[in-house]
């Protein structure tokens, strides 16, 4: 394993539980609309579906879905000692791609989200 590959895997395991969604109260819920895994980042809320053939994120603003229709998002799965990098282009109400992934359980998943000249990051572990 290269040492930076290392460094990225620590920083995924120790960092993934602060992005978890928390309960507070801002009037709206968490909960996964499609079946994926929900984490909040500055209010937007980020639903990753991930299936073997399959990336789809979900992003709403608020409970409300986001446009979309400018945004990409780059994803890096890691599982065990491998890593994947996928690029996610609109498709609908979803950023998607379509192909083969690794997407077992506990694959740690860093989402960077670039909409509207902005950039933010998510992290997901999938269950």
């Amino acid at each position: 394993m290269k040492f930076a590959q290392f460094l990225t895997i620590i920083a995924l395991g120790t960092a993934s539980a602060s992005f978890a969604a928390d309960k507070h109260d801002h009037g709206h819920e968490h909960k996964p609309l499609h079946g994926g895994v929900v984490v909040e980042v500055k209010d937007m809320d980020y639903e990753l579906v991930a299936k073997a053939d399959v990336l789809q994120l979900y992003l709403r603003d608020h409970g409300k879905p986001a446009d979309i229709s400018k945004s990409s998002a780059k994803l890096t799965l890691l599982t065990g000692s491998d890593k994947q990098e996928v690029e996610l282009k609109p498709a609908g109400d979803k950023l998607e791609a379509k192909g083969s992934f690794k997407t077992a359980a506990n694959t740690k998943v860093v989402a960077v989200v670039s909409t509207a000249g902005k950039s933010s990051t998510a992290r997901f572990v999938l269950k």
